[in-house]
């Protein structure tokens, strides 16, 4: 997997709260047991009308906004456990997720799946949705080593919050296998000074 430092991108804001699994990638989706494929469905429901043809309310489908950073409510990814919902989220190209709070079978999805989700106060995250709302050109950093997202437009920031395991395997760009790999030669030792 691709090693995740920092990343500064203009952002897809959807402000909208609660937002399930169902309409993150709805069920009638779901037969496929493979990764691919899933971003052309990423909120199928409100991206297209039920022949097909994009909506054009639907932010996905308005050329202004652009990048790789989704901003959205309150409680993204509740509903249920599907991780379908996580590989939609990567296979449209997103890196990062930001919202005021996620579902954590969702959270826990989207990081197994190289996606990060950073958990702001409800207070920077208006402030991002009123940024872009003023300049859809406006950008985000994200600095996982310092744990940092900052608001380029008004150049706040807030820290935020990573289990070490996780950030140490966005940073190598390891894989939960890769990750026990890396530590063949520390239980090898371990075995060995133990025998």
């Amino acid at each position: 997997m691709e090693k995740f430092k920092t990343i500064t991108s203009t952002i897809i804001p959807l402000p909208i709260e609660n937002v399930d699994t169902d309409q993150i990638i709805p069920a009638r989706f779901l037969k496929a047991t493979m990764r691919e494929g899933f971003g052309a469905n990423l909120f199928a429901d409100w991206r297209y009308e039920k022949d097909g043809t994009p909506k054009g309310d639907f932010v996905l489908n308005n050329p202004v906004y652009k990048g790789n950073i989704l901003v959205a409510g309150k409680n993204f990814g509740c509903g249920s456990s599907r991780e379908h919902a996580a590989w939609a989220i990567a296979g449209y190209g997103f890196k990062v997720i930001v919202s005021s709070f996620f579902a954590d079978i969702f959270k826990n999805n989207a990081m197994n799946n190289f996606v990060l989700p950073v958990v702001v106060s409800e207070a920077f995250l208006a402030r991002i949705f009123d940024s872009v709302k003023k300049d859809p050109k406006t950008t985000v950093t994200v600095d996982l080593e310092n744990q940092r997202i900052t608001n380029n437009a008004t150049e706040k920031h807030e820290i935020f919050a990573i289990n070490t395991y996780k950030k140490e395997c966005f940073l190598k760009g390891f894989d939960d296998i890769d990750y026990l790999l890396s530590k063949k030669e520390d239980v090898l030792s371990y075995e060995q000074a133990n025998n």
